[in-house]
């Protein structure tokens, strides 16, 4: 009888369990209680090392930014390359990727010496149809199509193609629509979109949801740092990465990027990375 009203409850506080002893006169009443009260703060304990548990895991995705375009992000034992182009040197100290994403067929998304000379054998290809049209069948098993609009699930991370392509006249001959991919990944929570070359489209500037965005901004090839700054400001991301931003022949203002959207946003964060480790951009 005594154990059934002593049943560990947040509804019967301490002092009107204690005052039920100071009743009975009973010490051993007074030593079940204890155990009691430890065994729920043991319980409680053990629910907040769970919480934290689930904070590492949720913020444990790394970014590495490689050059321009090009990215690996490292997740859960898996890793992601975006658009690798370039020597080998540049993903020696990294794991061989397990998935890769290729936005466009232009040079500095899509190479395909690079994709040779990479341990690919066990990777996923995520590309759009012009790019799958461009690699020889040794790739085939491996290579999945994603057309705008689409997506795939592979390891447990949702991909999206998000269209990408330009809008003013003279820049038209560079990305045409509904050709290359932009591409948003929903890992662990979290919504990350690589922009591709694009300007700022109305599919860009509709998306919602983001938690990090790398936004492209050089021209003549994508968009203006103004353009770029007013799409971000639309669809809102909680973080925002500046990337792809050498053009022919300047390089984007990026500092003035941040301000633009920090002057109207300042709940938007703006992390600038080293895109360009070998000069001085």
């Amino acid at each position: 009888m005594l154990i059934f009203f002593l049943k560990p409850s947040h509804d019967l506080p301490l002092k009107r369990m204690l005052k039920f002893c100071k009743v009975m006169k009973s010490h051993i009443c007074y030593f079940l209680i204890t155990l009691l009260f430890i065994g729920c703060k043991e319980k409680s304990t053990q629910k907040t090392a769970k919480n934290k548990e689930i904070k590492v895991v949720e913020n444990r995705i790394k970014i590495n930014p490689i050059e321009h375009a090009t990215a690996i992000l490292e997740w859960n034992n898996l890793t992601i390359y975006i658009d690798p182009v370039g020597d080998l040197d540049k993903f020696k100290t990294f794991s061989k990727p397990d998935l890769i994403l290729i936005t466009d067929i232009h040079g500095d998304h899509f190479s395909l010496n690079t994709l040779k000379q990479l341990d690919t054998e066990k990777a996923k290809i995520i590309v759009p149809q012009a790019v799958a049209d461009r690699m020889p069948e040794e790739f085939t098993p491996q290579i999945d199509v994603l057309n705008n609009g689409e997506s795939k699930e592979r390891y447990g991370i949702k991909v999206e193609a998000i269209p990408m392509y330009n809008l003013r006249e003279e820049a038209l001959k560079f990305h045409t629509k509904s050709r290359g991919n932009g591409y948003i990944l929903n890992i662990d929570g979290e919504r990350i979109y690589f922009s591709g070359d694009t300007e700022d489209i109305s599919e860009m500037r509709a998306l919602r949801n983001v938690d990090k965005a790398f936004i492209c901004m050089n021209l003549p090839y994508t968009m203006t740092v103004e353009n770029a700054a007013d799409a971000v400001l639309e669809f809102q991301p909680k973080q925002v990465y500046p990337y792809h931003y050498r053009g022919r022949p300047d390089v984007s203002d990026v500092m003035k990027f941040k301000e633009l959207i920090n002057n109207s946003n300042s709940k938007i964060k703006v992390t600038q990375l080293d895109w360009y480790p070998n000069d001085e951009y």
